[in-house]
C-alpha cells in the first residue's frame, strides 16, 4: 500500500528537488459520514485516470512547480482508510499552496467517483 511517505521520498529523490524550498501534501481519508450528514461505513472508489494524469501535467507546467505526486486508492474503503494522496514540491508558498489546492479540487471534482455504501 502506497503512503505519503513513499510519495515524499519519490518527491525527493527528483534531480531538480534543489529548485524546492518546500514540499506540502494532502491525505484525504473516508469519512464516517456525508457531506448531508448521512453516516457512511464504506466507500466505494474508482479513479479516471487519463484525466488524472492531463490534470498532472497541467499543474507541473505552473510557475515554480518542482514536482508532483499522486496516489488514488480504488476500491472499498473503510472509514479511516487513505483514499487521495497528492504531494507538491514547489519553489515558494505563493506558488505552491494554490496548485495544491486547485489539484485536489480538480481530482475531486473530475476523477474521483466515489459512492457511500
Amino acid at each position: 500500500m502506497t503512503t505519503i511517505h513513499d510519495l515524499i521520498k519519490d518527491v525527493r529523490s527528483n534531480p531538480r528537488i534543489d529548485r524546492a524550498g518546500m514540499i506540502i501534501c494532502h491525505n484525504g481519508i473516508v469519512r464516517g459520514f456525508s457531506r448531508d450528514g448521512k453516516d457512511v461505513s464504506k466507500l466505494s472508489v474508482k479513479a479516471n485516470r487519463k484525466a488524472l494524469e492531463k490534470m498532472i501535467d497541467e499543474a507541473m507546467g505552473k510557475p515554480g512547480i518542482v514536482d508532483i505526486k499522486v496516489h488514488i486508492n480504488e476500491g472499498v474503503l473503510g472509514v479511516g482508510d487513505d483514499v487521495l494522496l497528492v504531494v507538491v514540491a514547489g519553489d515558494i508558498r505563493e506558488n505552491t499552496f494554490p496548485v495544491l489546492i486547485e489539484l485536489v479540487g480538480k481530482i475531486k471534482r473530475s476523477v474521483l467517483e466515489k459512492e457511500d455504501i
